[in-house]
């Protein structure tokens, strides 16, 4: 018969570990979650460009708005000092408004079927960029899961070509390199709040990078989109899609730290790839429009490897619930300090 003392230790061990496959789920579950949510943003942005307007940084001005007003309240209740220097938070609101800026321009110059392939060049600059910065390890089944990830979005854009002949757009070149460097920026914006976040917190980042934001997007709105604004009629048509992509992009937001926190910024990539198969099956069922059976086969592939990077062999299980654990015991010193200098 064990030991007491081991006894306790192994239940403690295996209760950490069910934790850890509740906690994969839950980064699964999440990660389709804000997928939807940029297929929203997507609509959202389409129904906007079929009435001729064309102001994207305005459209997220309102969703950082939303941010630094609703974290922002909570900070300030907290009256808790910043934990990183706000000019890193600048940087971050510059980075993440400028990639956001670029992807939509790219559009414009460039066809949906290239967007959608080159957009994929965030998951390898995530993955390089928390290799180098953030020590993450990645093993083979890891690598084999972005690798089918990929080739699913591939399958997506060979189904492109195939259902129908693509303009390519007014200049291919210049929106093809649009579109690599907006994912290069959604990378490092994706790495940076990773590296926050577990720095950090979601309220104290989600505040800052929604002011930081704001005041970026204001500034570039003054001195791009000022023309576009006075030219828009604000009718209901124009109003909601407005406000629905705010509050998309609001609720995408929250969510993102908590994936990153669970899963990365790697996981994260992957799992927003499946955005553009839910904008696939909203158009079966919602406007009953006939697509081409690869896409069922691009989703299927898609989510076969988001669920193979995710899975935790028993030694990761076991890694990862080490580094939970002490986590946890960070987290209570923390709080207990809090505590200490802000008494009730």
């Amino acid at each position: 018969m064990a030991p007491p003392d081991e006894g306790a230790g192994a239940a403690a061990g295996g209760a950490r570990r069910r934790w850890v496959r509740r906690e994969t789920l839950l980064g699964l579950a999440l990660g389709q979650f804000v997928s939807l949510l940029i297929t929203a943003t997507g609509f959202a942005s389409s129904e906007l460009a079929r009435r001729g307007i064309n102001a994207p940084t305005s459209q997220s001005l309102l969703n950082y708005i939303l941010l630094a007003v609703a974290y922002g309240g909570v900070l300030l209740y907290r009256r808790q000092p910043l934990t990183i220097k706000w000019y890193y938070y600048l940087i971050l609101g510059i980075i993440d408004v400028e990639a956001n800026y670029i992807v939509v321009k790219s559009y414009q110059y460039t066809s949906l079927t290239s967007v959608m392939l080159l957009d994929c060049w965030s998951i390898p600059c995530v993955i390089v960029l928390t290799w180098v910065f953030l020590k993450t390890k990645y093993g083979l089944r890891k690598f084999l899961g972005v690798g089918v990830c990929v080739v699913g979005l591939i399958l997506v854009v060979f189904s492109d070509v195939h259902a129908s002949d693509r303009a390519k757009g007014p200049n291919p070149l210049k929106g093809d390199l649009f579109v690599i460097l907006g994912s290069m920026l959604y990378a490092c914006s994706n790495v940076t709040e990773e590296f926050v976040i577990k720095k950090s917190n979601r309220v104290e980042l989600m505040a800052m990078l929604g002011l930081f934001g704001a005041i970026v997007s204001g500034i570039q709105i003054s001195i791009l989109e000022r023309k576009e604004l006075h030219s828009i009629t604000w009718t209901s048509g124009a109003v909601l899609p407005f406000v629905g992509f705010a509050v998309a992009m609001f609720l995408f937001y929250s969510t993102v730290p908590i994936i990153l926190k669970i899963c990365g910024a790697t996981m994260l990539n992957l799992s927003l790839l499946t955005s553009d198969m839910w904008a696939v099956l909203i158009c079966i069922f919602a406007y009953h429009e006939k697509v081409d059976w690869i896409y069922f086969v691009a989703f299927a592939a898609t989510a076969g490897g988001i669920v193979l990077y995710s899975y935790k062999g028993s030694n990761e299980v076991e890694e990862t619930a080490q580094v939970a654990g002490a986590s946890d015991e960070h987290g209570k010193d923390r709080d207990e300090e809090a505590g200490t200098r802000n008494p009730v």
